[in-house]
């Protein structure tokens, strides 16, 4: 099983993309690890619903079948770093197709790329950008191999 985050557009940040990579050089030591920019060119003149179709559209043709698919969304399931950390080693033994996380755009995610979902998470009551989610959850995803691993990171 590998881990892939899908995320809507390239992180154009500098001080995240920093952050980014200091997380994804941490969970390379624990688990397998692919992160995957879906470009989609943002326009003015699109409307939200057809910015939210392309993008799902390009996400759709990722996306594999037997893939067990997680929407970071603010109508997601919330769990505390521990919960987090129990929920993933219950897809790890239990699971032996991919586990993909996507990150939407700002517009969030369209009707069919929720339907598709097998679960969403909320990172937190509070709205984040898009591109500071990615942040966020690569950080709690290493929190909670950590504490997996039962290693200090993590103080509880």
């Amino acid at each position: 099983m590998k881990i892939k985050l899908l995320q809507v557009n390239k992180t154009s940040s500098g001080w995240l993309a920093d952050g980014i990579s200091e997380y994804v050089k941490r969970l390379s030591n624990y688990i397998p690890l692919e992160i995957k920019d879906i470009e989609i060119l943002s326009s003015k003149a699109k409307t939200k619903e057809i910015q939210l179709q392309m993008e799902s559209d390009k996400i759709m043709q990722i996306i594999k079948p037997a893939d067990f698919v997680v929407l970071l969304d603010d109508k997601g399931i919330m769990l505390t770093s521990e919960e987090m950390a129990a929920w993933l080693n219950k897809k790890f033994s239990g699971l032996s197709a991919d586990l993909i996380f996507i990150v939407g755009g700002p517009y969030g995610f369209s009707d069919n790329l929720k339907k598709r979902a097998n679960e969403k998470i909320s990172l937190s009551k509070m709205t984040f950008t898009h591109q500071m989610v990615r942040l966020i959850f690569l950080e709690q995803l290493y929190r909670s191999l950590t504490i997996l691993k039962n290693e200090p990171y993590h103080h509880s």
